[in-house]
């Protein structure tokens, strides 16, 4: 008696299968180190894509990924009921909005994050209890609908000048100073530079940003951007930086501050709030003044208030290594500072 399965599986029948069995074993062999090699490589891209990119950006991008994908469910609902396309239009909405979402987040990044830092920094610098601030007030109306503080962006000058520390200090700056990671990187180039006088400086600028970053008076913040890679000079980055923030620049450089002008950002001038600080002196006004040196033309003396005002002496020559009375004649604003122009009393009028 034959059995049915004998005959099924003869040598003939079994051949195609064993055949197929062996080709599949051999694919697969050959295909899974490529899948391999295709999915490490992939891994490394992803941890080389993260390395390089800030933390502000991939929580930035996250956000704007997880608002795009929200819309998208709710855009998506009625398009459900669609025949033919209703399966497909939904997947469509939701990558392209998911991809949007996370573009325009990273590309309006300081906006956003701006958005972030001022409301804590508003409300610690209001000066209301904890539980106030939880539970406002009806008195505080007020203070929550006025315009919020802008940022101030310190540059390399300012913050090597020193003065900066002591402005804020005594009051005159409101709201957080931001220090941008391309400035503090500028800060130790310049502390490592071979020349003595600009590691000197640098060092300074640094020690200045460690003191102020100490004092629970002073609202500074060192802040991290996707500009700090960036190929343009330090001035253009400040201007670009300034204009996504809506912030005012601090600095004493001149050219820093014409070109930011000319953008359209506003600038606070260290050097330009000491001048009109310094006392006001008018033509006829009579001051002592100590003699040093020469001046340019013949005949001319030239000394300094105590505020570094340069007086000139005309006919001080002579009274080099002297203080003279002296009657001011003319008073000269340029951009760089103040000039007194002044003649000596004569000998007749010091008398009396």
């Amino acid at each position: 008696m034959h059995l049915p399965v004998t005959e099924s599986f003869s040598g003939t029948n079994v051949a195609p299968f064993l055949a197929f069995a062996g080709g599949g074993a051999l694919t697969g062999l050959l295909a899974v180190p490529v899948f391999v090699r295709g999915f490490c490589r992939g891994v490394q891209l992803l941890e080389s894509f993260l390395r390089r990119t800030p933390t502000q950006d991939i929580v930035v991008g996250a956000f704007g990924a997880i608002v795009g994908l929200l819309i998208a469910v709710l855009l998506s609902l009625p398009f459900t009921q669609l025949p033919f396309v209703g399966r497909y239009l939904p997947v469509l909405v939701t990558l392209v909005l998911g991809y949007v979402g996370t573009v325009v987040a990273v590309r309006k990044k300081e906006e956003l994050m701006g958005l972030f830092v001022a409301v804590p920094k508003t409300a610690e610098r209001s000066g209301l209890p904890a539980a106030e601030r939880a539970n406002p007030q009806p008195r505080d109306r007020t203070m929550k609908q006025s315009p919020k503080i802008p940022f101030k962006i310190l540059d390399t000058s300012v913050i090597i000048d020193g003065r900066i520390a002591d402005i804020c200090k005594s009051g005159f700056l409101e709201g957080t100073l931001l220090v941008p990671g391309f400035v503090l990187e500028e800060l130790q180039k310049i502390a490592d530079s071979s020349d003595v006088l600009k590691r000197n400086r640098g060092r300074r600028g640094l020690d200045i940003l460690n003191k102020m970053q100490k004092d629970p008076a002073i609202s500074i913040q060192i802040y991290e951007t996707n500009l700090d890679g960036s190929q343009d000079d330090v001035d253009s980055r400040l201007v670009k930086l300034a204009r996504s923030l809506g912030a005012k620049v601090v600095t004493n450089d001149y050219n820093l501050n014409k070109v930011a002008e000319l953008r359209g950002v506003h600038v606070l001038n260290i050097n330009e709030l000491a001048n009109a600080l310094k006392p006001v002196v008018l033509p006829g006004e009579e001051l002592v003044v100590h003699v040093i040196k020469d001046g340019k033309e013949s005949g001319q003396g030239v000394g300094y208030l105590d505020d570094g005002t340069m007086i000139v002496v005309d006919g001080g020559k002579r009274y080099i290594g002297e203080d003279v009375d002296v009657l001011v004649t003319s008073v000269l604003q340029t951009a760089a500072g103040r000039m007194i122009f002044a003649r000596p009393r004569p000998l007749a009028e010091r008398g009396s």
